[in-house]
């Protein structure tokens, strides 16, 4: 499964213009009256304004599976970085035989740079925002997981990511190169202590050569 397209929201768009056109570089596609909108590799990320909702949300990049050290330091120059409960910048994830960091936007959003081994995606280019291949993961916020879950796959053929986890508070779909992280609204986004917020996500998935388009949380917030 790949995600071509995520909207999301933000109460500020020239702010967020600012942080992803001018500190991370990222290229704008389109840009007006209460939108804007970045390619990021195969994927595009809008942006649509809200009104006073100061709206959440954590997603995540693939990059090439050898560029983790330099992406991190690229990043540093940028932004800051969160550590993990251990201390570290980057995290070990065994189960899915990945590896990532994460920083914030400037709206709280929490992001990750993740590689993920199984994808042999090595590159030798010098790492920069052309290095980004796809949105790989949004999270998405509901107060039964499984539920969502179970109707995603229903409705979309769908399924659950094989590598886990599929749990009551938390469950995940898809595969390697493109997931949706589905969290209850008790759990924290890892690795900070920001509570998963419940906000408006529209998104467009590629899978059998077919487009998806999925809207979750339309009357909740927008």
């Amino acid at each position: 499964m790949k995600i071509r397209e995520i909207e999301l929201l933000t109460d500020s768009i020239p702010e967020t213009e600012k942080f992803y056109s001018e500190v991370l570089g990222f290229e704008k596609i389109n840009s007006g009256p209460g939108s804007i909108s970045y390619r990021t590799g195969q994927s595009v990320l809008i942006f649509n304004e809200s009104i006073n909702l100061k709206p959440k949300y954590h997603f995540a990049f693939n990059i090439p599976c050898n560029k983790l050290i330099e992406a991190l330091d690229w990043i540093k120059e940028k932004t800051e970085v969160i550590k993990n409960p251990d201390g570290d910048f980057i995290t070990d994830f065994d189960n899915w035989n990945a590896k990532a960091f994460y920083f914030y936007d400037n709206n709280r959003n929490i992001l990750e740079f993740i590689v993920r081994f199984d994808l042999n995606n090595i590159s030798d280019k010098i790492f920069g925002t052309g290095s980004l291949e796809s949105i790989s993961e949004i999270g998405i916020v509901t107060d039964e997981p499984l539920k969502l879950a179970d109707d995603l796959i229903n409705q979309n053929q769908l399924c659950y990511f094989s590598k886990g986890p599929k749990r009551a508070d938390f469950a995940v779909l898809g595969d390697d190169n493109g997931l949706i992280v589905i969290s209850n609204l008790e759990r924290n986004w890892y690795p900070t202590q920001d509570r998963a917020e419940k906000h408006y996500v529209k998104m467009i998935l590629e899978a059998d050569n077919k487009l998806i388009n999925i809207e979750i949380n339309k009357d909740f917030n927008i």
